[in-house]
């Protein structure tokens, strides 16, 4: 990494392989800045009038491995050590239709994707493939923001596969696209030379990409569609409409839009869900390190400084420097949900201000009894709420013009966690209560009910603009980086990845809670929620910890829900969540590598009968990257992800993973091909049957279709 383009603050700060460029360019080097959430709200419990001796902890035990190799060696680059071979173990897998072998966990060093004895896998889509039939061919030597703008983005994240049904075999893929790394995207030299265009490049990288895809009659395997008539990219130049209470007003008003109602661009857009009505939600995250603020407590609130930005936006377009006049507001049009139509290239995106402004990771709907569609919400930052929405409209089936209005008008709620467990029971070691779990009580506290505000001393349209503080003093519970909240879509329960919070229990900072019960959180857990009656639109629920995550083999604090943790495969860092079929958990990680010394990986979690806990490995991604997105299709024999920041540490000049082009050289380039990682879009597909050719799969091939 040349060290005169990037500080990175957060160097010496990492642990095990984690990339303090990760830390950079994803979310602003959160962890060596304050917490935004200072408020002295308190961690509410119910103490229990008497206790059961306490539950010895799980025993330890080491898990067994027999060898599997799917390594960089297919594509003509050096095969992996001996030590850094993926492996698979001999734990079959049960329920649902992807039947596997849990794999062991590998090495943060591999530089491919590893599957499980009998799968393969190959790269859809990749950063820079061409999207629209005269797009130019991805060449990194000499880029430009308006060939970026017709190329697939960088680091992609939520990621849908939406098949037609008319045929089964075409669809289209959605990816959003959270943060670029110009240290890998840019020659160095040129980047000093060519900064404005570098970060106009970079701008056009973010957003959406929306791109046909299609298979062959009896082949899984899925390609793109250049050309396709419903490919489209949404950058920080696509206008997008606002909707909700905050519409209009004068918190979202700047000198380019005095009407507060249309906004260019999405900023940060990280997990996301489709709707029941077949529209693509997104949350716009860590939208702080974008711009240059003037020192106010809102700006403070949302992490935003006073200070020039890493990135420089603010030199580019002046927008990005709420101290230019005109500008102060720009930041508050970012931080919303927004909902894009992947079936109509023309339409205009929204972003709505009913759900909140917060670090969203991403949004969620469950149409509840009486019709209503709830959506569910983390911020993703550490000590911040979990929040859900209701509707005031209801859901009608085949009429999805009237269902994209149901986001428009309803009521916001946070959620507020009682534990059941005696104070002194929660010592912040993660030893289980004398009840034998992790459980208790909560309710939904309303922001705006009724279109009016429920907190005091501020209106609806403050209550949108600034959900942080509005949370705050309503006593909102604080919880360990609530990312992920997926509603399961066979039992109704909710689910919330909690990801870490290395800060639980520091000075000054909160110490352990029955929700959050481990101080010095380094590899998160998960949470269950199930509302009164399974009725979404409920108010009260109750909750109880489903997993708590971490390496068996080396950390006691670890809870699988009473399932033996000596056979569980090691998890850390719970990030995004999806389901299958049957109603199975599964499980992707962010930070493994810093935290349990392994890549970042996919699993699969049993949640009902006499293996409910039991993790499983299912794949793990390449070296520096992270797992996203990821869609399972087990009854087509198919799992999606999104591979997002492969490499991340090295740089144009060295680059510390090849995937997934493998390029032994830079002079070894050809059309199309990178030297260097490319975020890319991933099938793992089942071998057994169904598949033309070979079978194997692996690597991009020959690119993309042209229909």
């Amino acid at each position: 990494m040349n060290p005169t383009r990037t500080l990175l603050p957060m160097l010496g700060h990492t642990r095990g392989g984690r990339s303090a460029a990760t830390c950079h360019f994803k979310c602003g080097d959160a962890c060596v800045k304050p917490d935004c959430n200072n408020s002295s709200n308190a961690y509410f419990r119910d103490i229990a009038d008497s206790a059961l001796s306490r539950r010895q902890m799980l025993g330890l035990g080491a898990i067994g491995a027999s060898a599997l190799v799917v390594g960089p060696q297919l594509f003509g680059a050096p095969p992996a050590s001996a030590a850094e071979v993926a492996v698979a173990g001999k734990r079959g897998s049960h329920g649902g239709k992807l039947g596997f072998q849990a794999i062991d966990p590998v090495s943060r060093s591999v530089d491919t994707m590893t599957v499980p004895e009998g799968y393969g896998w190959h790269s859809i889509i990749r950063w820079g493939d061409p999207l629209f039939k005269r797009s130019p061919e991805f060449d990194a030597q000499n880029q430009t923001a308006r060939k970026q703008a017709e190329q697939f983005g960088y680091n992609c994240d939520y990621l849908d596969i939406i098949v037609d049904k008319y045929s089964g075999r075409t669809g289209v893929l959605v990816a959003n696209h959270e943060y670029t790394n110009e240290d890998m995207m840019f020659d160095a030299d040129w980047f000093e030379a060519n900064k404005d265009e570098a970060r106009r490049i970079a701008m056009n990288a973010h957003g959406f990409s929306v791109v046909e895809v299609s298979r062959k009659k009896n082949d899984k395997k899925w390609t793109y569609v250049q050309g396709g008539e419903r490919n489209r990219r949404i950058t920080m130049q696509t206008e997008f409409t606002v909707d909700g209470p905050a519409a209009g007003s004068d918190l979202l008003k700047t000198a380019a839009d005095r009407t507060g109602t249309k906004i260019l661009g999405t900023l940060n857009n990280c997990a996301g869900g489709t709707t029941p009505w077949g529209t693509v939600l997104s949350g716009e995250e860590n939208i702080d390190q974008y711009f240059r603020g003037r020192g106010t407590a809102e700006e403070a609130r949302y992490g935003i400084a006073a200070k020039a930005t890493e990135r420089g936006w603010e030199d580019t377009d002046p927008r990005f420097g709420l101290h230019h006049e005109g500008f102060e507001n720009e930041a508050n049009r970012f931080g919303w949900v927004v909902e894009i139509d992947p079936q109509n290239p023309k339409s205009i995106p929204v972003k709505h201000t009913n759900l909140g402004r917060f670090k969203h990771e991403g949004a969620n709907v469950r149409i509840a009894k009486n019709g209503k569609a709830v959506a569910y919400s983390g911020d993703d930052s550490r000590f911040e709420y979990i929040y859900k929405f209701v509707s005031s409209g209801t859901y009608r089936k085949n009429d999805r013009r009237h269902n994209m209005t149901l986001l428009s008008d309803g009521d916001l709620y946070v959620a507020k966690f009682a534990g059941n467990s005696p104070a002194a029971e929660i010592d912040g070691s993660g030893a289980l209560p004398s009840d034998g779990a992790f459980d208790g009580t909560g309710t939904w506290l309303p922001l705006v009910r009724g279109g009016k505000s429920m907190v005091d001393g501020m209106s609806v349209e403050e209550v949108l603009v600034y959900t942080r503080l509005a949370a705050d003093k309503i006593g909102a519970t604080k919880m360990d980086r609530p990312e992920d909240v997926e509603p399961n879509p066979v039992s109704g329960k909710l689910y919330v990845a909690l990801t870490n919070n290395s800060d639980r229990g520091k000075a000054g900072k909160e110490g352990a809670t029955e929700q959050n019960p481990r101080v010095a959180n380094r590899d998160g857990h998960v949470l269950e929620l199930t509302e009164a009656g399974n009725d979404a639109t409920a108010t009260k629920f109750t909750w109880n910890i489903l997993l708590v995550a971490g390496d068996p083999k080396v950390n006691s604090s670890t809870y699988f829900s009473g399932y033996p943790a000596q056979k569980v495969s090691p998890i850390s860092c719970p990030d995004n969540l999806a389901f299958d079929s049957a109603g199975n958990l599964w499980i992707s990680t962010d930070g493994a590598p810093g935290t349990i010394g392994y890549s970042d990986a996919l699993h699969k979690v049993t949640l009902t009968g006499k293996d409910r806990g039991r993790v499983e490995q299912f794949l793990a991604v390449p070296t520096g990257a992270e797992t996203c997105g990821p869609v399972i299709h087990d009854k087509d024999g198919s799992v999606f992800v999104a591979v997002q920041h492969p490499g991340e540490g090295g740089s144009f000049a060295q680059p510390a993973s090849l995937f997934p082009d493998f390029v032994a050289a830079p002079g070894k380039v050809k059309k199309g091909q990178f030297y260097g990682p490319r975020p890319s879009v991933v099938q793992v597909f089942t071998e057994r049957q169904g598949n033309n050719g070979n079978g194997h799969g692996h690597g991009h091939g020959n690119g993309h279709g042209k229909h």
